[in-house]
């Protein structure tokens, strides 16, 4: 491992491939919950999906020293009118893959947004404001989106939890991750928590793997922060790790690889 930057507020983390890059950022993440709950008792998480978390979350679930039953977590993002049932449901992805996998939670937030997203916002925003969130797990988008922020994102509204219009890169990207069938199958719009409510999180950890992802993590790193850059925010967040292998950081120049 090379830590390749280290600001008052970033650390990044540069990884030989997608594998080693989930071990250490799942490494990382393990041992800072089992600090939080050794500290109070308890822990607040927020949980992403798709490609980019796989192997984050398999080395997160291996560790055997987290009392889950301590934990409480809320889900990033799902699309509207996606049943659980659906290949491409993140609630099925989080219950398969986590929820599953782990002995009981203490509470698990899932996003449905089957049949009414507005009534759905409400209810998991007032859920989620009556705690302080210790720890986020995000990715980034090969438009530079941060959960279903898409570009030019939404950087002031105080919702937690928002209705947002899929563009058609992040569309694009779904499909030819294999969660839909066809491009025309892809959901136009989403429940996603808003950048506000994600940078409430006291520690964020930033899984990018692949080379797709290359051309963003240039753009949200180097480039000045903006909406249309939405996960270049996470550059003013007091404790965000950004874990990268050497395909997704490929394109940053020279003088941040020193």
């Amino acid at each position: 491992m090379k830590i390749i930057e280290r600001t008052c507020i970033l650390t990044i983390h540069q990884l030989r491939d997608a594998f080693t890059l989930g071990k250490v950022a799942g490494e990382a993440a393990a041992d800072k919950i089992k600090k939080l709950i050794a500290v109070k008792d308890s822990a607040y998480i927020i949980l992403a999906t798709g490609t980019s978390q796989f192997e984050t979350l398999n080395h997160l679930i291996a560790d055997q020293g987290i009392d889950w039953s301590k934990v409480t977590m809320f889900h990033l993002d799902e699309y509207i009118g996606i049943p659980i049932t659906a290949k491409a449901s993140f609630r099925k992805y989080l219950k398969e893959r986590f929820i599953d996998k782990v002995p009981a939670l203490k509470a698990a937030n899932l996003i449905n947004a089957e049949e009414d997203p507005v009534a759905e916002c409400k209810r998991l925003g007032d859920l989620i404001t009556k705690h302080q969130i210790d720890l986020a797990f995000v990715g980034i988008g090969e438009n530079g989106h941060l959960a279903f922020n898409d570009p030019p994102a939404d950087f002031d509204t105080e919702e937690p939890y928002i209705i947002v219009d899929l563009d058609e890169a992040c569309r694009r990207q779904q499909y030819n991750e294999g969660w839909f069938d066809t491009m025309e199958a892809v959901p136009k719009r989403a429940i996603s928590m808003s950048i506000k409510q994600i940078m409430k999180s006291k520690q964020i950890i930033c899984s990018v793997p692949d080379s797709r992802k290359a051309e963003a993590v240039r753009n949200c790193l180097e480039e000045p922060i903006s909406n249309w850059n939405p996960a270049s925010i996470l550059r003013d967040h007091e404790h965000c790790s950004i874990y990268l292998d050497n395909d997704s950081s490929a394109l940053l120049s020279n003088t941040r690889k020193k």
